[in-house]
């Protein structure tokens, strides 16, 4: 049994998850802390270990995404064959075959294609995939941005709410479906033989597939991280250019919303993300220019 201070450190917690599933955690190095602490393991594994308090529920959908997709041979992360999730106190381990060594991101014809044909499939009828909400239910209390200046913080909250009421009402134009929810060149990935391959099944849900283009179309047209040819190329091979839709605009303006509370509720605890989102609310609210704005 673990005590309290060993479940507030995610080694520690994850060292009581292999024992449980009997993998070998021996020198297991973190690879980044953001939503889930993520450590790379011997015999080419990858283990998630989540925040306190974490949804069970979602994550054994996740677990459960990933063996769907796997049967499809869609070419997505997949989970070790050992029980999942491991629980430890209030936190959820799961584990993963690592595709390979680093994280060299695929080029946009390839992130394209995976999303295509992901569009392509039909919603899983033994999984119960919730309905897109990116900002939550409308009764569910707003974030509270602790680690943000007091105005900051009431200003995201309301432009929060106003993405929160506006988001389905937006003219969708392509049909709904199964989306991967965070889709982006972040969470695509070579593997050892330099094939594509779909990362960060967290946030699989049933919705318009706009959601998952906005991020490409945001990165090359507001913040510069792709170039016009690499946004063409993008375009080109999934067949449709959000930056035509009549709702570019205002989806733009929430993904922004969206990416900036993402890294607002990290605000408290980390120096770096609260200066990144303080910059990132004062170009929101002036119009200001994003690309100085930095990649997390």
């Amino acid at each position: 049994m673990t005590n309290q201070t060993e479940q507030d450190d995610p080694a520690a917690v994850l060292h009581a998850a292999a024992q449980k599933v009997q993998l070998d955690d021996e020198h297991a190095e973190l690879i980044r802390y953001g939503s889930n602490a993520v450590f790379r393991l011997p015999n080419h594994v990858i283990a998630r270990v989540s925040r306190p308090g974490a949804d069970a529920e979602a994550v054994e959908r996740q677990v459960a995404v990933a063996r769907w997709l796997e049967a499809l041979d869609y070419p997505a992360t997949q989970i070790v064959g050992v029980e999942q999730p491991a629980v430890v106190g209030d936190r959820l381990v799961t584990f993963w075959k690592s595709v390979s060594d680093g994280e060299t991101y695929a080029g946009l014809a390839d992130v394209a294609a995976l999303i295509r044909r992901l569009h392509e499939l039909h919603v899983p009828t033994p999984i119960e995939l919730p309905r897109l909400q990116p900002f939550g239910s409308p009764e569910a209390p707003l974030p509270s941005f602790t680690g943000l200046k007091a105005d900051d913080a009431a200003y995201l909250q309301e432009r929060y709410r106003w993405a929160r009421e506006t988001f389905d009402d937006l003219p969708f134009a392509l049909p709904r479906g199964v989306i991967h929810g965070d889709a982006n060149v972040g969470n695509v990935i070579l593997d050892r033989v330099g094939r594509p391959v779909l990362i960060d099944l967290d946030s699989f849900a049933v919705g318009p597939r706009e959601w998952d283009l906005i991020q490409t179309a945001l990165f090359y047209d507001r913040l510069g991280w792709h170039t016009r040819e690499e946004y063409e190329t993008f375009v080109r091979v999934y067949g449709y250019d959000l930056l035509q839709w009549e709702g570019y605009e205002q989806l733009a303006d929430m993904r922004e919303i969206a990416m900036t509370a993402w890294l607002s509720r990290q605000a408290a605890e980390s120096e770096k993300s609260a200066a990144e989102a303080a910059k990132r609310i004062v170009a929101i609210r002036t119009g200001a220019s994003r690309k100085d704005w930095s990649a997390y």
